[in-house]
């Protein structure tokens, strides 16, 4: 069952022809002309090699291009030959397998809390590192067969491949957070008080899953084998592979002088981590939204609104608390600087300036509403009855609709709606300009790509045949058109399908972005765009076409994050595939199991008032989609003569930016007009609602500091230790989280009450009232609807 590989490296600089070599390096221009993350000084040191006319000198050029990443950031933190050792042994699976069932079931429960954390692969990776060094230690050194395999209890040391296999089962099973699908059952359940079994939300969590594990497989040639897929959350696990592996200290020289090992330095960050987060997760909550204007007017409406952090602008971002600065975007350390300034472009113009102006001028009625939060509003200003517009089969009343009232949002929550149209457009548009000609020679030169050196290395394991991917995705298929039309989710067997090509469409353009720039961007509104329009007044259905068009790519994107990790740790293919399948159809079992027991055992769990912040609030934010897309549907609400009717011109502002970057980048290839990215600035601060500016802004401003700034002016500190400084406050935070809800919020106690628990929590930003225009009667909003 466990193999063993040594050592291997390769150069593609000695295996060429003198001729061969300028090949390589044109292939490498050509493929990298508009990427972002390769650096200036290496496009230079391209065109060098392909001109100087000394051929010793070129050849010593493409032994340093070709034979290692040509990112700084790769090459940081993965070594470019094969290091060797066991991979498929049944110490890596028994681990995995326990892992993946803690991270999983840990990540149901904390999705459900506000704001929400996501326990990521690497605490899994750090405590992973002693569980297999004890193995190694005290388990016998004994054969025995199951299945008629035969496989070592004890292989020896536990080594990279082994840590990285279970890695790879944990990024599987909670990488990415829940399982989306939990959020379509979250809704069903907590919102709309239905419920359809176990035996059907099992099945929908599993067929939304490997549905995207297939997909994952049949684009492995356009978003993991390109070296410009870089997957940067990839490399905070490989760093913190050779800190738990290699305690040797660094060279003084090459980090700026300092002389701390990556194992001792990520283990002072981690306790330092921990410690803090006692002070704004329970001593002190205040550091967490330091909004100090709103304590001094903590009933002035406009001010709270401007200043707060909770359901306010931000105008004066400033935070304590690690979690409101990764807790949504995931670490700023990991993304590049040019991402994390696109976002930073989008948020300040379209959540700090078109936001107010909209605001204060009184359109949509906003005077009457909050500026932003997630919740939906009926014509009192209170929350949206959506049980007074449905019938008992859960479809549209659409006379007790009239008689009652149009549906209102936040300011915030109508723009990104308009925001989301535009960036689906964007995605489109950008990756056919910038990325059209690369991806048709990668489909019309399949089984001849250009490999970097990673790639090269990983050529000498069995591929995956198409058609295992291809025979999981007929099975899911099946399983969820079973379930569309076995049970009353009032969605056509031929909305579902096209559920899946919109899925298959987007997949592509999707991936590039997030897997260059960490960040994801999402199909959740043109999915519930279409679906309104094609299946109106049916919110069920709606939820369902969203889960198969939207989650289905969404999870099999993370699954092309993992078999990047495992194309870096150079673990064969065949491995990776059964751990990813396996990982994944159990964890989706302890998912549904972990919702069902929070939904029975936590008291108000999803309702705003819950005391330990169980709200809900993916669900809320889907069953407030559900409203607006599935029961009252997009005609009314976007289309002629409607409230909303103007947030289509993002369709056109979405199709003209990225041309006008891409013309301007042909002008100036020089310039940093190259490093605009329009589909991020439109889409990169997406999840506001129910994230806020405050989130983006010192996620932005941490990330602008230490990727752009420390990376520039200190790089040998910040290859060696950015990734570890990461991991280290991450895996804090969330070990400090965990022992808070077992201790605390398990148990119902509760912090002794003194000025840093009330300060924040009487403001009207922090209850969530901070209105301009108070009714104490009647109704506001249009006479006919």
């Amino acid at each position: 069952m466990q193999e063993k590989e040594v050592a291997y490296s390769t150069s593609v600089a000695d295996e060429a022809a003198p001729g061969e070599t300028a090949v390589h390096l044109k292939n490498l221009k050509l493929q990298h002309q508009w990427d972002p993350n390769l650096p200036d000084e290496v496009a230079d040191e391209i065109d060098e090699a392909l001109h100087t006319t000394d051929k010793g000198a070129r050849e010593g050029m493409a032994h340093e291009l070709l034979d290692d990443s040509p990112y700084p950031e790769v090459r940081a933190a993965v070594p470019n030959y094969d290091e060797g050792g066991h991979t498929n042994t049944i110490r890596a699976w028994t681990i995995g397998l326990i892992f993946a069932t803690i991270g999983s079931a840990l990540n149901m429960l904390f999705s459900m809390r506000n704001p929400y954390i996501v326990i990521p692969s690497y605490v899994a990776q750090v405590v992973a590192y002693p569980v297999g060094v004890a193995w190694a230690k005290f388990m016998p050194n004994k054969q025995l067969s199951l299945f008629g395999r035969q496989f070592n209890l004890n292989p020896g040391p536990f080594s990279k491949k082994e840590h990285a296999l279970i890695v790879i089962m944990a990024n599987a099973t909670f990488g990415g957070g829940a399982a989306y699908a939990t959020d379509v059952l979250l809704a069903q359940r907590a919102f709309y008080k239905q419920s359809f079994g176990w035996g059907f939300e099992i099945l929908m969590c599993i067929s939304t899953q490997m549905l995207g594990f297939g997909l994952a497989g049949f684009f492995h040639r356009f978003l993991v084998a390109p070296a410009a897929m870089i997957w940067p959350s990839n490399l905070i696990n490989c760093a913190l592979f050779t800190a738990l592996h290699d305690t040797r200290k660094p060279d003084p020289s090459k980090v700026n002088g300092w002389t701390i090992g990556k194992y001792r330095f990520f283990l002072y960050v981690m306790i330092g981590s921990f410690c803090w987060y006692f002070f704004p997760g329970l001593i002190a909550p205040f550091l967490s939204y330091f909004a100090w204007v709103t304590w001094i007017k903590p009933q002035n409406p406009v001010v709270n609104q401007l200043f707060g952090g909770e359901t306010g602008l931000s105008l004066i971002p400033m935070t304590f608390d690690w979690t409101q600065v990764s807790g949504f975007n995931f670490s700023p350390l990991i993304a590049p600087w040019h991402a994390i300034a696109n976002t930073l472009i989008g948020m300040v113009i379209f959540f700090w300036i078109v936001t107010a102006g909209i605001h204060y001028s009184g359109t949509w009625f906003a005077q009457f509403l909050p500026i932003s939060d997630s919740s939906s509003y009926d014509n009192t200003a209170t929350t949206y009855n959506v049980t007074r517009i449905m019938t008992p089969e859960f479809t549209l009343d659409l006379k007790a609709y009239e008689e009652y009232s149009p549906l209102f949002l936040s300011t915030t929550f109508a723009l990104c709606y308009g925001l989301s149209f535009a960036t689906i457009i964007a995605l489109l548009v950008n990756t056919g300009l910038f990325h059209g000609s690369e991806l048709w020679v990668r489909f019309r030169n399949f089984g001849k790509e250009e490999e970097d050196v990673h790639g090269r290395l990983m050529a000498r394991f069995k591929p995956v045949p198409l058609w295992w991917y291809g025979g999981v995705v007929v099975a899911m298929i099946a399983i969820g058109l079973g379930l569309v039309l076995g049970y009353p989710t009032h969605l056509d067997w031929w909305a579902f399908f096209v559920a899946l090509i919109i899925a298959v469409i987007w997949y592509v353009p999707i991936g590039i972005i997030q897997a260059s720039t960490n960040i994801a961007l999402g199909l959740n509104v043109l999915t519930e765009f279409i679906v309104g329009y094609i299946q109106p007044g049916k919110p069920m259905a709606m939820m369902l076409f969203k889960t198969y068009g939207y989650m289905s790519m969404y999870q099999g994107l993370y699954f092309n994050q993992d078999m990047k990790l495992g194309h870096y740790m150079k673990i064969p293919p065949r491995v990776s595939f059964s751990g990813q399948m396996v990982a994944a159809l159990w964890s989706s079992v302890v998912q549904i199991a972990v919702m069902n027991w929070g939904l029975a055992t936590i008291k108000d769990v999803c309702s705003l008032d819950q005391p330990n912040h169980y709200t809900c609030p993916n669900g809320r934010v889907f069953f407030n989609a559900s409203v607006i897309w599935g029961l009252i549907g997009p005609q009314r609400m976007f289309s002629p003569g409607q409230m909303y009717v103007n947030l289509q011109w993002f369709w056109l502002a979405g199709a003209l930016l990225p041309v006008i970057v891409y013309l301007a980048a042909r002008m100036w290839p020089k310039s940093k007009i190259r490093y605009l990215s329009a589909p991020l600035i439109f889409g990169g601060a997406g999840l506001i609602p129910p994230a806020t500016p405050l989130n983006y802004l010192t996620w932005g401003i941490v990330g602008m500091i230490f990727n752009k700034y420390i990376r520039d002016k200190f790089r040998g500190w910040w290859m060696h230790y950015n990734y570890i400084l990461s991991a280290g406050l991450d895996v804090g935070l969330d070990l400090c989280t965990i022992l808070i809800f077992l201790t605390i919020d398990l148990t119902g106690a509760s912090f002794p009450d003194w000025w840093g628990t009330r300060i924040a929590s009487g403001t009207m930003d922090t209850m969530g009232t901070a209105i301009q225009t108070v009714l104490t009667n009647g109704t506001f909003g249009p006479t006919k609807w």
